[in-house]
């Protein structure tokens, strides 16, 4: 998996109690968001779907926590650690699908019970982008970070020219915290923006 030591930020220990009952939030989902009718969590089968969607350089070129190479076996390997993380508490990787059955994006997210906070990452398809679509739907799985994970602290990354990333976090609230280092699973590096959001400043952003 990618290395993400640089992140969060901002890192207060939560309680046992509090870092246990996360663990077991994660353990038990099955969909992405409260509705759920279109997402579903990735199964070693959807591998060679999956990687037909990620072959879009539109798509994988920006996201550093892809497997390299990218192979059918390669992703199929990257859906099981998401299985191992989930009954660990640790990550979730969901599939959202059209009405044709076709995959039209992913979500990825990365969770570090012990303080507390996540990660949000994925992508759409490039034919759902620039209709709000993404906008929207980021909004809603942050607020169900929040709401149904448990979480308090919501940290994102970016490469620093991804400027549709950065113009969507900065609009939705969440703070600019610096720039680490993200190092892939092949062992290469890339620049990466940070931004961070807590609940309370969350449920401060207008609705």
């Amino acid at each position: 998996m990618t290395e993400k030591h640089g992140i969060p930020i901002t890192r207060q220990a939560a309680t046992p109690a509090k870092a246990a009952a996360i663990r077991a939030a994660v353990a038990r989902t099955t969909t992405l968001g409260p509705g759920g009718d279109s997402s579903r969590l990735a199964t070693p089968e959807d591998a060679a779907r999956l990687h037909e969607f990620l072959e879009d350089p539109r798509i994988h070129a920006a996201i550093y926590t892809l497997p390299r190479p990218l192979t059918v076996e390669s992703v199929r390997a990257f859906i099981s650690g998401h299985q191992s993380e989930r009954e660990c508490g640790t990550g979730l990787l969901f599939l959202t699908f059209d009405k044709a059955g076709r995959i039209s994006g992913y979500s990825d997210l990365c969770l570090w019970p012990e303080w507390a906070a996540g990660e949000l990452g994925g992508a759409i398809h490039p034919d759902r982008q620039g209709q709000r679509q993404g906008s929207s739907g980021a909004k809603q799985s942050f607020a169900w970070m929040f709401d149904h994970l448990g979480l308090d602290l919501i940290c994102e990354t970016a490469a620093p020219d991804n400027i549709r990333t950065a113009q969507l976090l900065d609009h939705l609230g969440f703070r600019r915290m610096g720039e680490i280092t993200s190092q892939r699973p092949d062992g290469t590096t890339r620049p990466s923006l940070v931004w961070e959001i807590t609940r309370a400043e969350w449920q401060k952003t207008p609705g």
